[in-house]
Protein backbone atom coordinates (compact mmCIF):
# COMPACT_ATOMS: atom_id res chain seq x y z
CA UNK A 1 0.00 0.00 0.00
CA UNK A 2 1.52 3.70 -0.76
CA UNK A 3 2.43 5.56 1.97
CA UNK A 4 0.28 8.43 2.28
CA UNK A 5 0.69 12.36 4.26
CA UNK A 6 -1.24 12.84 7.06
CA UNK A 7 -3.72 14.77 4.56
CA UNK A 8 -4.09 11.58 2.84
CA UNK A 9 -2.44 12.66 -0.37
CA UNK A 10 0.61 10.11 -1.26
CA UNK A 11 4.28 10.53 -0.85
CA UNK A 12 6.30 11.75 -4.10
CA UNK A 13 9.23 9.58 -4.49
CA UNK A 14 12.61 11.05 -3.65
CA UNK A 15 13.61 13.48 -6.79
CA UNK A 16 10.49 14.15 -7.77
CA UNK A 17 9.23 18.10 -8.79
CA UNK A 18 5.60 18.66 -9.10
CA UNK A 19 4.01 20.23 -11.79
CA UNK A 20 4.01 24.16 -10.02
CA UNK A 21 7.87 23.56 -9.74
CA UNK A 22 8.08 21.79 -13.00
CA UNK A 23 6.39 25.05 -14.23
CA UNK A 24 8.30 27.72 -12.57
CA UNK A 25 11.64 26.27 -13.45
CA UNK A 26 10.47 26.04 -17.05
CA UNK A 27 9.33 29.59 -17.06
CA UNK A 28 12.48 30.64 -15.56
CA UNK A 29 14.57 30.25 -18.57
CA UNK A 30 12.10 32.11 -20.88
CA UNK A 31 11.82 35.43 -21.93
CA UNK A 32 8.11 35.56 -22.00
CA UNK A 33 5.97 37.66 -24.24
CA UNK A 34 2.53 39.21 -23.42
CA UNK A 35 -0.05 39.45 -25.99
CA UNK A 36 1.39 42.61 -27.78
CA UNK A 37 5.03 41.45 -27.24
CA UNK A 38 4.23 38.35 -29.48
CA UNK A 39 2.08 40.28 -31.86
CA UNK A 40 4.90 42.58 -33.00
CA UNK A 41 7.10 39.46 -33.01
CA UNK A 42 5.31 37.65 -35.35
CA UNK A 43 4.78 40.68 -37.39
CA UNK A 44 8.73 41.61 -37.22
CA UNK A 45 8.94 37.37 -38.49
CA UNK A 46 8.84 35.15 -35.37
CA UNK A 47 7.16 32.03 -36.04
CA UNK A 48 3.69 31.56 -33.76
CA UNK A 49 3.22 28.16 -33.14
CA UNK A 50 -0.75 27.20 -32.03
CA UNK A 51 -0.15 23.94 -29.91
CA UNK A 52 -3.86 23.39 -29.13
CA UNK A 53 -5.39 20.19 -30.04
CA UNK A 54 -7.71 20.96 -33.46
CA UNK A 55 -10.72 20.81 -31.27
CA UNK A 56 -9.59 23.92 -28.94
CA UNK A 57 -9.01 26.00 -31.95
CA UNK A 58 -12.03 25.53 -33.74
CA UNK A 59 -14.24 26.15 -30.76
CA UNK A 60 -12.32 29.56 -29.83
CA UNK A 61 -10.38 30.70 -32.75
CA UNK A 62 -7.11 31.12 -34.52
CA UNK A 63 -4.36 33.77 -34.93
CA UNK A 64 -4.12 34.31 -38.36
CA UNK A 65 -0.44 33.52 -39.99
CA UNK A 66 -0.22 31.02 -36.99
CA UNK A 67 1.67 27.71 -37.70
CA UNK A 68 -0.65 24.82 -35.98
CA UNK A 69 1.80 22.11 -34.72
CA UNK A 70 -0.13 20.19 -32.15
CA UNK A 71 1.73 19.44 -28.61
CA UNK A 72 2.08 16.03 -29.23
CA UNK A 73 4.52 16.16 -32.03
CA UNK A 74 5.79 19.47 -31.74
CA UNK A 75 9.60 18.33 -31.12
CA UNK A 76 9.88 16.29 -33.74
CA UNK A 77 8.73 18.72 -36.34
CA UNK A 78 11.24 22.04 -34.76
CA UNK A 79 14.37 19.29 -34.06
CA UNK A 80 16.91 20.60 -37.01
CA UNK A 81 18.52 17.28 -36.81
CA UNK A 82 15.50 15.62 -36.93
CA UNK A 83 13.90 13.67 -40.33
CA UNK A 84 10.73 14.57 -39.31
CA UNK A 85 11.37 18.37 -38.95
CA UNK A 86 8.98 21.20 -40.67
CA UNK A 87 10.56 23.20 -43.30
CA UNK A 88 10.20 26.43 -41.02
CA UNK A 89 12.85 24.53 -38.99
CA UNK A 90 16.27 25.82 -40.30
CA UNK A 91 18.30 26.25 -37.71
CA UNK A 92 18.91 27.02 -33.93
CA UNK A 93 18.53 30.68 -33.98
CA UNK A 94 15.02 30.46 -35.25
CA UNK A 95 12.41 32.71 -33.46
CA UNK A 96 9.19 30.27 -32.48
CA UNK A 97 6.68 31.51 -30.07
CA UNK A 98 4.76 29.51 -28.92
CA UNK A 99 0.98 29.78 -28.47
CA UNK A 100 -1.70 27.54 -26.33
CA UNK A 101 -5.12 28.44 -24.79
CA UNK A 102 -4.24 29.78 -21.30
CA UNK A 103 -0.56 30.27 -21.44
CA UNK A 104 1.02 26.72 -19.22
CA UNK A 105 1.05 24.42 -21.97
CA UNK A 106 2.95 26.38 -24.05
CA UNK A 107 5.58 27.41 -21.37
CA UNK A 108 6.48 23.34 -21.11
CA UNK A 109 6.82 23.24 -24.96
CA UNK A 110 9.01 26.48 -25.34
CA UNK A 111 11.37 25.16 -22.28
CA UNK A 112 11.55 21.54 -24.49
CA UNK A 113 12.39 23.50 -27.34
CA UNK A 114 14.73 24.99 -25.73
CA UNK A 115 15.92 21.87 -24.44
CA UNK A 116 16.14 20.75 -28.27
CA UNK A 117 18.65 24.00 -28.86
CA UNK A 118 16.24 26.50 -30.19
CA UNK A 119 17.53 29.12 -28.31
CA UNK A 120 15.40 32.12 -28.89
CA UNK A 121 12.14 30.37 -28.24
CA UNK A 122 9.57 31.49 -25.84
CA UNK A 123 5.60 31.72 -25.25
CA UNK A 124 2.77 33.94 -24.50
CA UNK A 125 1.68 35.02 -21.51
CA UNK A 126 -1.76 34.11 -20.82
CA UNK A 127 -2.04 32.03 -24.23
CA UNK A 128 -4.68 32.53 -27.20
CA UNK A 129 -7.46 33.78 -23.86
CA UNK A 130 -5.32 36.92 -23.19
CA UNK A 131 -4.56 37.22 -27.23
CA UNK A 132 -8.28 37.50 -27.56
CA UNK A 133 -9.13 40.05 -24.65
CA UNK A 134 -5.96 42.44 -25.96
CA UNK A 135 -8.01 42.76 -29.29
CA UNK A 136 -5.35 41.43 -31.28
CA UNK A 137 -6.34 40.00 -34.53
CA UNK A 138 -8.32 36.28 -34.53
CA UNK A 139 -9.89 33.81 -36.84
CA UNK A 140 -13.17 32.08 -36.02
CA UNK A 141 -14.55 29.97 -34.10
CA UNK A 142 -15.32 27.93 -36.49
CA UNK A 143 -18.92 26.66 -36.11
CA UNK A 144 -19.71 22.76 -36.12
CA UNK A 145 -21.01 21.24 -38.99
CA UNK A 146 -24.57 20.46 -38.67
CA UNK A 147 -25.16 16.78 -39.87
CA UNK A 148 -27.39 16.85 -42.41
CA UNK A 149 -30.30 15.07 -41.02
CA UNK A 150 -30.65 18.14 -38.75
CA UNK A 151 -29.97 20.54 -41.51
CA UNK A 152 -33.16 22.08 -42.40
CA UNK A 153 -35.20 21.30 -45.50
CA UNK A 154 -34.24 23.17 -48.76
CA UNK A 155 -37.47 25.34 -49.85
CA UNK A 156 -37.61 26.57 -53.12
CA UNK A 157 -37.84 30.07 -53.74
CA UNK A 158 -40.45 31.81 -55.49
CA UNK A 159 -40.06 31.36 -59.69
CA UNK A 160 -38.17 34.00 -61.39
CA UNK A 161 -40.59 36.74 -63.45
Amino acid sequence: MPQTNPTGCPVPPPGSRGIDEILAAARARLDRLDPEQAHLAHRAGALLVDIRPAAQRAAYGTVPGSLAVERNVLEWRFDPRCPARLPEAVGYHLRVVVLCQEGYTSSLAAAALRDLGLYRATDVVGGFAAWQIAGLPVLGPTPPLRPSHLAPPVTAGPAPS
